[in-house]
């Protein structure tokens, strides 16, 4: 399986191939999710349906290696989290991979990068090593080709006057901010910019009290100006992520599927509609593992798009894309 196979898949029916695939090698060569597996005492070859794949609990990043590749690691990616909690390490062994995916993503639901100016508020993220989320906004930012895309750390101000300025010159913007600190920009900042893109992933990161999605998003409406908040859904153990325009509904990439398990029952999957666990099936993590069971509560609808709805219970709290609704 390789990148041209997998980021040009059209339909479910190359989705389920690519998938089995997928699987075939990673239980072969993923030491951890062969010893799962067998653990389970599933036999590899009677696997013949997507349904029937076992989801690695994402709780096994935190505490073991997981790679399905020989080569070497070329960048380790760490999640964040408060003192004392454990946190999750992905070892990449090619993040072509990872490129590949969140350019052809972006792609997909934005249209050409160089059309836009990115402006990343991320400053928990900017202040610690091993962050995917900055990977990949530094890679679109240095994509999109334009000197007034970058970062801002706490220069609120200069932000405001970037966004000014790009509102003056009509210019399509995308702010991709963690939650936090976008709330902080606008109790200080007040803009009416309706064709401002303001992407929100997530994460309070114990800086201000949790909000539900409908009051966060209403109080970022009203202060960027905007109609609609979007959304990215994405987390340190996969290389996919996907994206909401609104009404946090999200909708995945071609190579990325969402599917929700019984709550109480793991390997049981349930039907459109109904809440359960999230599992995700992401075939760009072809090098660790593809078919992870989240810690994440959502709703799955016929036409493949989903909705966060929480977390389970006890759970630690990460600081990737967490709004309890």
């Amino acid at each position: 399986m390789n990148k041209q196979q997998v980021f040009s898949i059209k339909n479910g029916r190359a989705f389920d191939d690519a998938a089995l695939q997928v699987f075939r090698y990673q239980a072969e060569n993923c030491i951890i999710y062969k010893e799962f597996i067998a653990g389970l005492n599933i036999g590899i070859k009677k696997i013949q349906e997507v349904s029937q794949i076992p989801f690695l609990p994402i709780e096994f990043f935190k505490s073991h290696a997981i790679i399905s590749s020989i080569d070497p690691v070329e960048v380790t990616f760490t999640s964040s989290g408060t003192t004392g909690i454990t946190t999750s390490s992905h070892f990449v062994t090619d993040v072509g991979w990872y490129a590949e995916s969140f350019r052809s993503a972006f792609r997909l639901f934005y249209g050409d990068i160089e059309k836009y100016c990115i402006l990343a508020l991320l400053p928990s993220y900017l202040e610690r090593e091993g962050s995917s989320l900055i990977y990949m906004a530094d890679d679109l930012i240095k994509q999109s080709n334009n000197p007034d895309s970058g970062f801002f750390l706490y220069n609120h101000d200069e932000l405001y006057h970037q966004l000014k300025k790009q509102q003056s010159g009509q210019k399509p913007t995308l702010l991709i901010g963690v939650t936090f600190a976008l709330l902080d920009f606008i109790e200080h900042y007040k803009l009416n910019f309706p064709e401002l893109i303001v992407m929100e992933t997530g994460g309070m990161k114990g800086r201000r009290k949790e909000m539900i999605r409908e009051e966060l998003h209403t109080t970022l409406c009203n202060g960027f100006g905007v109609d609609a908040i979007h959304s990215e859904y994405g987390m340190t153990e996969l290389l996919s992520q996907a994206y909401s325009k609104g009404n946090g509904i999200f909708n995945c990439p071609p190579w990325m599927k969402i599917i929700a398990r019984d709550t109480n029952d793991p390997m049981s999957l349930l039907n459109d509609d109904k809440a359960g666990g999230i599992n995700v099936i992401d075939l760009a993590n072809i090098n660790s593992c593809s078919f992870i069971a989240t810690q994440d509560l959502g709703k799955v609808y016929a036409d493949n798009s989903f909705e966060v709805l929480g977390r389970f219970d006890n759970s630690d709290i990460r600081g990737c894309n967490l709004l309890i609704a």
